[in-house]
C-alpha cells in the first residue's frame, strides 16, 4: 500500500471522522464573518449553526486565500524529508488558492528540485472537493503513488458532477460568483435556480424550479440523466447542506429510490464555500457516466 500524504484545503466537505480514519492533512482557507476572521477555515470558534444563523441575520461573511508563503511553509516539511505529498485545492475557476499552491511548488523547487509534490486543481467545491478527496484516498489504497494519483484525478474529475440549489443568489452575486442581473433573475418569487460547476470550474446558471420541492426533485433529475440506464450502483454520494439537514435527508431518499450508494455522506457545508451560497443551498457530488464537457453540450448545447 502507497504511503504518500494527502493534503486538502478547507473546501471539502466530509465527515471529521473520515478526514482522521484516512490520515488527511488539512490546510485552512480563513474565512470572516462580520469584521472576525476564523484562520482555522472551519468551525473551530464558531458553531455550524451558528455561522448559518448569522448570514441568515444579514451577516456578512467571506474568504481570503490562502497565501503561497503558507503552501511554501508546509511544502518545505515535507519536501526535506523526500515525502511524497498530494495537494488538493479549490476550484481554480472559484479561487485564486490551487494557483498560489503552483506559485508555491515553484518556489520550494528552487532549493529542492527533486521533491515529490504533486498539486491538483479539483475543479470542484464544496462536497466536490471532498469527493475528489475520497477518490485520491481509494487510489492510495490501491497502491499508486502521489504522482500516479495526480495524474489520475486529472483525469477523473471532469466526471464529478457537482449540481446545487439554492435559496437566494444574492449571495453568489455579493461574493461576486454570479452578475446582478443572473441574481435577480433567478430571484423572481417562488422559482429556484439550479446551477452546476462547469468544465472550466466555474459555477453556472443551468436551470429553474418552481418552489422548492421541484427543485430538489430537479435536482435529484439532473442527476439521473448523467448516468447509463443500467448503472445500479454508485460508490460514493455526498451531499452538502447549509444547514438545511431535512431537505438533504429527502434528496438522499430520492437518490436511494433509483440507485444503490455504498458509502453516503451527509455534511453541513463548511463556511468557504457557506460563505458564498448563504444558507439553503443543497449540494449533490457524484460521479456521473460522462464527463462535464459532454454533459454541458448533451442537455445545455454547450452553453
Amino acid at each position: 500500500m502507497s504511503s504518500f500524504k494527502i493534503l486538502v484545503d478547507t473546501s471539502y466537505d466530509l465527515p471529521q471522522e473520515y478526514i482522521d480514519k484516512n490520515d488527511l492533512r488539512v490546510i485552512p482557507i480563513p474565512f470572516h464573518l462580520n469584521g472576525v476572521t476564523h484562520e482555522d477555515g472551519r468551525w473551530k470558534d464558531i458553531s455550524e449553526e451558528g455561522f448559518y444563523d448569522a448570514l441568515a441575520k444579514g451577516g456578512v461573511a467571506g474568504t481570503t486565500l490562502i497565501n503561497p508563503e503558507t503552501f511554501v511553509q508546509t511544502f518545505t516539511e515535507y519536501a526535506k524529508n523526500n515525502e511524497e505529498l498530494l495537494v488538493i485545492s479549490l476550484s481554480s475557476g472559484l479561487s485564486g488558492t490551487a494557483q498560489n499552491a503552483v506559485i508555491a511548488l515553484q518556489e520550494v523547487k528552487e532549493t529542492y528540485p527533486d521533491c515529490k509534490i504533486y498539486p491538483v486543481d479539483g475543479r470542484n467545491a464544496a462536497g466536490g472537493t471532498g469527493l475528489v478527496t475520497v477518490l485520491a484516498v481509494n487510489k492510495r489504497a490501491e497502491g499508486l503513488s502521489a504522482a500516479e494519483t495526480a495524474k489520475w484525478l486529472e483525469e477523473k474529475r471532469d466526471s464529478c458532477l457537482s449540481l446545487f440549489t439554492v435559496d437566494d443568489l444574492m449571495y453568489l452575486h455579493r461574493g461576486g460568483r454570479l452578475s446582478k442581473l443572473q441574481a435577480v433573475a433567478g430571484s423572481i418569487i417562488g422559482i429556484k435556480p439550479l446551477l452546476n460547476v462547469a468544465p472550466d470550474g466555474t459555477l453556472k446558471l443551468k436551470d429553474k424550479a418552481r418552489g422548492r420541492k421541484a427543485a430538489l426533485e430537479t435536482l435529484v433529475n439532473q442527476m439521473k440523466r448523467s448516468l447509463n440506464p443500467d448503472t445500479k450502483k454508485l460508490k460514493t454520494v455526498i451531499i452538502s447542506h447549509s444547514d438545511c439537514k431535512e431537505d438533504a435527508e429527502k434528496v438522499a431518499n430520492l437518490v436511494r429510490d433509483f440507485v444503490e450508494v455504498e458509502e453516503f455522506f451527509i455534511v453541513m457545508m463548511g463556511p468557504v464555500i457557506g460563505a458564498h451560497v448563504g444558507p439553503g443551498c443543497i449540494a449533490l457530488f457524484f460521479e456521473a457516466d460522462m464527463d462535464r464537457p459532454e454533459y454541458e453540450a448533451k442537455f445545455y448545447g454547450g452553453k
